[in-house]
């Protein structure tokens, strides 16, 4: 148990040590992108750190499992290096029992990992949104979804008009029983409207069966008005209502069944969060593969040589695979494949593919 220890240990160093440098890169490049891309406004070296830091822990939290991989592979030569495992195997043990105990303790930390960093990369890309959009002078999000239906805001010169739709097209264009409510600066809620179908169109939404209240009248039930149709002026595009859903990163993991639940409810395709929420269900298995995987590629009796090719190996693994899990990503959210074969699949092929090349090695 004392050797479990030590290699967990060691483990958690390099870790540490690999993260650290990471974060430190990703900090001061994200600085630069961020003068880069806010060269035209008047934004202080306080702002652009703040940007930095709360765009950090979303591109450290992706890039975490070839972190982890790197940290494993620099362990296990030192391992190789030093002798240590040579010694190890002369007294009987062998790699694959070793890694038993750290194995178990990399899947619980992966765990507790993703239930830390995830909440945490919802609330700073949130904010990190929130932030440059104040900075460049960019509107809030004109939608938002909630267990009415979906709910959207549109303003025009006279005032703003609110929208509320109980179910929609999967593209956000096409409304069903949806009510509009027009506001105006000066005289608050001056009419109503209610539209069977609500279809947007370049600058205007075609309304089908309108039922119009002027709310400015004593009595607006007797003074409505039926109308077969109806163009109403807007400054939506179907690219701002797409583009208010994207955001699946900035929602926590236990709120995206719920959101899931929303969103078929009120008629979208619900394929984007799904694939988001079975691949961090899977990120820890992913995880306990990646270190597997290094320790397996990496730990090898120094006298052999060829210590160069085996990092070049283990590196070129890492991107190979990183490339094949935002490959599924993609194929999953666009229902190419089966959502839980895209999230589930490559990190258990990993996780079997370490144990094999460490199985082989170690009867080699």
């Amino acid at each position: 148990m004392i050797l479990e220890r030590y290699l967990t240990l060691r483990l958690l160093q390099g870790f540490l040590m690999v993260s650290g440098i990471f974060l430190s890169m990703l900090l001061l490049l994200d600085m630069v992108e961020q003068m880069r891309r806010l060269a035209g406004q008047a934004v202080s070296f306080g702002q652009i750190l703040r940007l930095a830091t709360l765009n950090a822990p979303e591109a450290f939290y992706e890039i975490a499992p070839l972190v982890l991989l790197l940290s494993a592979m620099w362990v296990g030569l030192a391992w190789s290096r030093s002798s240590e495992m040579v010694v190890i195997r002369a007294s009987g043990r062998s790699v694959p029992r070793l890694m038993v105990v750290p194995g178990l303790v990399v899947l619980v930390a992966s765990m507790g990992f993703v239930a830390v960093m995830n909440p945490l990369v919802a609330s700073t890309s949130r904010e990190y949104d929130r932030l440059l959009g104040q900075l460049r002078g960019a509107p809030v999000s004109a939608v938002a979804l909630s267990a009415q239906g979906l709910w959207l805001r549109q303003a025009d010169a006279l005032g703003q008009t609110v929208i509320h739709a109980t179910h929609a097209e999967e593209t956000g264009t096409i409304l069903r029983d949806a009510t509009f409510l027009v506001f105006h600066t000066t005289e608050g809620v001056s009419l109503r409207l209610h539209a069977q179908r609500a279809e947007l169109r370049p600058d205007q939404w075609l309304l089908t069966d309108v039922k119009s209240w002027d709310l400015s009248q004593m009595n607006p039930e007797q003074a409505a008005s039926f109308e077969a149709s109806l163009a109403l002026p807007t400054d939506l595009t179907p690219e701002q209502i797409r583009d208010s859903f994207a955001q699946v990163r900035a929602i926590p993991l236990t709120q995206l069944p719920g959101f899931i639940a929303t969103l078929e409810r009120a008629g979208f395709s619900a394929l984007e969060p799904r694939m988001r929420l079975h691949m961090e269900l899977a990120l820890p298995v992913l995880l306990l593969g990646m270190v597997l995987l290094a320790f397996a590629l990496s730990i090898h009796h120094m006298r052999a040589g060829g210590a160069g090719f085996r990092a070049l190996g283990t590196i070129l693994a890492g991107f190979a695979l990183f490339f094949l899990r935002n490959f599924a990503q993609v194929l999953g959210e666009t229902g190419q494949i089966p959502v839980v074969l895209a999230a589930w699949g490559l990190p258990l092929a990993t996780f079997l593919l370490a144990v094999g090349v460490m199985l082989n090695l170690e009867e080699g």
